[in-house]
């Protein structure tokens, strides 16, 4: 590939990722209405698991709700969906959807926070917000964990591939 393709590409990622941004605005934006300042479904009438110890290694000890079920699923198959449309199933393809999944939760959650008038900036703490139940450097382990996790499958999509010897 070359250096011109190759920035082509990662302008692209970039665009994509801006995109992936501002649909998490809007989304925390939706959320907020439905949720008000009752976060991660507490006020809402669906069901919910407290306690399970796949709930502390797949979903940070939080508890599983009827709404995050079905509105995670959605959100996958939404960022799933322009690979089933184009049928382009590729580790990249998969690989940059996974990246926007990802990217767009831990916006979609921060921003709930800074824009719902029922929290803002400084109630954004570990001993305000009991859902999230790990904390690191005043963010959610998750984010962090979510962010490297991003990191490196955008370092491996874009890294520079090195060509076969002799070629």
């Amino acid at each position: 590939m070359s250096g011109e393709q190759h920035e082509r590409r990662i302008g692209r990622t970039i665009g994509y990722l801006v995109w992936v941004v501002v649909m998490a605005y809007f989304f925390a934006n939706a959320e907020v209405q439905i949720e008000g300042g009752a976060g991660w479904a507490t006020s809402l009438p669906t069901w919910r698991i407290e306690k399970h110890w796949l709930l502390d290694i797949f979903w940070g000890g939080r508890a599983m709700t009827g709404y995050h079920a079905w509105v995670f699923t959605f959100m996958a198959l939404v960022f799933f969906a322009p690979l089933a449309f184009n049928g382009r199933w590729t580790w990249r393809e998969a690989g940059l959807a996974l990246v926007g999944l990802v990217v767009f939760w831990i916006v979609e959650d921060f921003l709930w926070f800074i824009i719902n008038p029922a929290w803002g900036w400084a109630q954004f703490r570990p001993d305000l917000v009991t859902w999230h139940k790990h904390w690191l450097f005043g963010a959610p382990v998750d984010y962090w964990i979510g962010l490297g996790a991003a990191a490196l499958i955008l370092w491996v999509r874009h890294r520079p591939r090195r060509k076969a010897p002799g070629a």
